[in-house]
């Protein structure tokens, strides 16, 4: 009788591939399987590689999206310090619906010997003060108008937060916590804008409503705390609310959000503190009177029927939010049904081009510092943005692929191959936050000086000078290029500016550090 010794290796093959083939035969749940044993299976393999397969081999520079591989690339070279130029002209089509053109003066602005920028090349504050209006205690002008958005500890691992906020305290920008409130890991240097939402995530009672001495007592203990962002509605879900599993929860996310251990928590599609337009002025007003800090509001955009009372009310009452950030339908970290990501809410550039005609038709612009999401980490979007009206952006997608992001799409999964947007310990284990941190930095600081080149081209000397007929679309056929007030068919207001030299080197008191 021969032995198991003897027999050769591709005898094991054979009884191998024969155990396979049973395996797929007998079994029900896949029918390809079944019907076409081990050639099946490679079906499956395919297709769970397939998104890396486009990604890397297929798909060309300019077709993937949410970000196509030039504007990764162009992200990856900027926070490494490698060469982010391209040679032989453009290889987008200029044609195409859509494509921005900025235009250049015939003679650009020309710093001064002793201008500011001569040597920080990237330094460009806000232009406005948040909160200066409302006559906050603690008014706040932040040092760049670039800057992190909400994405929470939870949310993103550990040392990704850890790894931002390092990077954002080097290159003077505020990180915005995300809903999953402020954690040890933001506390890097970086100033802070507290988001919280329905949850009341770190600021909620022990029956889950808004606790406003949690909230005075936690900003009381981080003075790095400096403006307060009340999370309406979000680009990814607007809406809609979500369920954190128990399985989800450690100690330390529950300690850090204020919720119990081993109970799934919910968080309403709505707010239990308010139900009324006038009821969110007064909440907002109540936590500004009680922290002395700027509080504003962030939201996707649909119907317009609130934004119109809300602008009422603030004309009426002389009150209302400090702030009011614009998220873009376009989505982002957060994990979301299809139907909400792909048509709940609209894209950034619609939803906010008719939300800043309310307030600016009713003279209330000067009033708030309009901040945009979506998209917009790449120079020529953020300075569209600008000629638009919005005084910050904030990016998280673009800060993500900083810090070593590849757009493996599986934030949702728990299994981002980046040790990123997952809670693995293994997979976030290869991310060295100095290292990461030094990168964030370096893309922060590449983005500012294009954006502060191209405003000078432009003839300006701060982004907030950009005006709706110095960016054109093209429309695609005959219809060639239309400058965005004919597209959107408005005018900015525009924003006082005394400049550069005068907002960098103002005497800063101990509030307005």
């Amino acid at each position: 009788m021969e032995t198991l010794t003897s027999i050769p290796w591709w005898g094991w093959i054979i009884a191998v591939l024969v155990l396979i083939a049973l395996r797929d035969i007998l079994q029900k749940k896949k029918t390809i399987r079944h019907n076409y044993p081990i050639v099946g299976n490679l079906r499956y393999m395919l297709e769970k590689i397939g998104p890396e397969l486009r990604q890397y081999i297929v798909a060309n520079n300019r077709e993937e999206l949410p970000f196509n591989r030039s504007q990764r690339s162009w992200i990856y070279a900027s926070s490494k310090r490698q060469n982010n130029y391209q040679g032989f002209g453009t290889d987008q089509d200029q044609y195409a619906p859509g494509h921005i053109f900025i235009k250049p003066n015939m003679i650009p602005f020309a710093l001064g010997e002793n201008h500011i920028n001569k040597t920080a090349v990237d330094k460009i504050p806000c232009a406005k003060v948040i909160g200066a209006f409302n006559n906050r205690k603690r008014p706040y002008r932040p040092k760049s108008i670039v800057n992190i958005s909400a994405m929470s500890y939870g949310s993103l691992s550990a040392k990704a937060v850890e790894s931002l906020n390092k990077g954002a305290s080097q290159a003077e920008c505020y990180h915005n916590t995300g809903e999953g409130s402020l954690s040890k890991h933001h506390k890097h240097g970086a100033d802070i804008m507290f988001h919280f939402g329905t949850a009341y995530f770190g600021v909620r009672s022990e029956d889950g409503k808004f606790s406003l001495d949690k909230m005075v007592a936690l900003v009381n203990e981080n003075p790095q705390i400096r403006t307060i962002e009340l999370k309406l509605s979000q680009g990814a879900k607007p809406g809609k609310g979500g369920v954190l599993p128990a399985s989800k929860i450690t100690p330390e996310i529950a300690e850090i959000r204020g919720i119990p251990l081993n109970e799934d928590v919910i968080s309403p599609a709505y707010h239990s503190a308010f139900s009324t337009i006038p009821e969110l002025i007064d909440f907002i007003e109540s936590i500004a009177e009680a922290t002395g800090l700027p509080v504003g509001i962030k939201s996707a955009v649909g119907k317009l029927d609130m934004w119109e009372e809300l602008t009422d009310q603030m004309i009426k009452t002389g009150k209302g939010p400090d702030f009011v950030t614009i998220d873009g339908g376009e989505g982002g970290t957060g994990a979301a049904p299809p139907a909400f990501a792909n048509h709940v809410s609209l894209p950034f550039v619609f939803g906010f081009a008719q939300v800043y005609q309310i307030f600016s038709k009713k003279g209330l612009t000067e009033r708030v510092v309009f901040i945009g999401s979506g998209k917009l980490g790449f120079p020529s979007n953020a300075l569209m943005a600008f000629a638009m009206g919005v005084d910050l952006i904030q990016i998280a997608r673009e800060a993500m692929m900083a810090i070593g992001c590849i757009q493996a799409q599986v934030c949702h999964t728990n299994k981002c191959p980046a040790g990123i947007a997952t809670q693995n310990k293994w997979l976030q284990a290869g991310i060295d936050p100095t290292l990461k941190s030094n990168r964030f930095y370096n893309y922060i600081k590449t983005l500012r000086k294009e954006i502060l080149e191209i405003t000078h081209a432009s003839g300006y000397e701060h982004p907030c000078q950009m005006t709706m007929k110095d960016v054109d679309l093209s429309m695609g056929d005959n219809n060639y290029t239309n400058a965005l007030e004919e597209v959107y068919n408005y005018q900015k207001v525009p924003v006082p500016f005394a400049g550069m030299d005068t907002i960098c080197e103002e005497k800063e008191t101990a509030e307005m550090v």
